[in-house]
C-alpha cells in the first residue's frame, strides 16, 4: 500500500532511539499517522514541527498497518507560530479538535480551511473569527451542524439575534425576545453575508455560542473534557485585548 498527500504537522511523539510518530492533517486521507525512520534527527526536526505545510509519501504492507512516512518541506509555518502565544494555542485547539475525528476518515474542506488559516494563526483577533468559523465547520462535519441562516420560528432572513440551545437554529430579535434569557447570543459577523469584523464582546459570544453545542453534543456524549488548549487560546485573546484597552488600541 502506498499513497502520496499534503499534509499538515499536527504534532510527533518518541518512537525507539531515533524515531518519531508523526500525526498529520491530510487532504485525501484525513487525520493519519505515520513512523518517520530518523524523525529525531536534526535535518528532520524542523520539517516535523507542528503547523509545517509538508508533502507526504505513506507506505505499508497492509493498509490497516502504521505505516512509513516520508516527510518534505513545502511551508514552514513553525517557527512564526511559536513567536506568538495565541498562534501556538490556537494550532493546538485545532489539533485537538481534529483528534475527535476519526483517524483516516477524510475531511478535505477542514484540511483547506486549516491550510488558509496557518498564514493568520499569530494574528490573535483574525486567528479568533477563525478558530470560531472551523469550530463550526467541525461541528458540521460531526453531523452537529448549526442552522445560522433563517429565524427557525419566523423563517425570517434577518435580524438574527439567537440560537436555540435546544435545536441549534437561529432566532430573530423579536421572535426570541419572549425567551432571550434561555438563548444563546448569535455575534453578528457569524450571520451568513454579514461581512463586518468582530470586537472582543462578539468573540466572547461566539466561542461561548460554539463551546455549548460541543459540550452537548460532542464531549459530554464521549465522556470527554473541552481541551485544554482551547482554554489556553482564550487565554491568549483575552490578554491581547487587554493590552490593546490599555493602550486605547483597536483589534483591527
Amino acid at each position: 500500500m502506498e499513497w502520496r498527500d499534503e499534509g499538515i504537522v499536527l504534532g510527533t511523539r518518541k518512537h525507539g532511539e531515533t524515531s518519531a510518530i508523526l500525526e498529520v492533517m491530510t487532504h485525501a486521507h484525513g487525520r493519519h499517522l505515520g513512523l518517520v525512520r530518523g524523525g529525531r534527527s536534526r535535518r528532520q526536526q524542523p520539517t516535523l514541527q507542528a503547523g509545517n505545510l509538508v508533502d507526504l509519501s505513506w507506505r505499508a504492507r497492509l493498509d490497516e498497518h502504521l505505516g512509513v512516512f516520508q516527510a518534505e518541506p513545502v511551508t514552514l509555518h513553525a517557527a512564526r507560530l511559536f513567536d506568538s502565544a495565541a498562534g501556538i494555542h490556537a494550532l493546538q485547539t485545532l489539533a485537538a479538535h481534529l483528534r475527535l475525528l476519526p483517524e483516516r476518515d477524510p475531511h478535505a474542506a477542514l484540511y483547506e480551511a486549516m491550510k488558509v488559516m496557518l498564514d493568520h494563526l499569530d494574528e490573535p483577533a483574525a486567528a479568533a473569527e477563525l478558530v470560531v468559523r472551523f469550530e463550526l465547520l467541525l461541528l458540521e462535519e460531526l453531523g452537529f451542524g448549526l442552522d445560522l441562516a433563517r429565524c427557525a420560528a419566523t423563517g425570517a432572513l434577518t435580524d438574527l439575534a439567537y440560537v436555540s440551545p435546544k435545536t441549534g437554529r437561529a432566532v430573530s430579535r423579536a421572535a426570541g425576545a419572549p425567551w432571550h434569557d434561555r438563548m444563546l447570543a448569535l455575534p453578528a459577523f457569524l450571520r451568513p453575508g454579514a461581512g463586518i469584523r468582530a470586537d472582543r464582546a462578539a468573540l466572547d459570544e461566539a466561542f461561548r455560542l460554539t463551546g455549548f453545542f460541543f459540550a452537548r453534543s460532542v464531549y459530554e456524549p464521549r465522556g470527554l473534557e473541552p481541551p485544554q488548549a482551547r482554554a489556553g487560546f482564550l487565554a491568549a485573546l483575552a490578554r491581547h485585548f487587554a493590552r490593546l484597552e490599555m493602550r486605547g488600541g483597536s483589534a483591527a
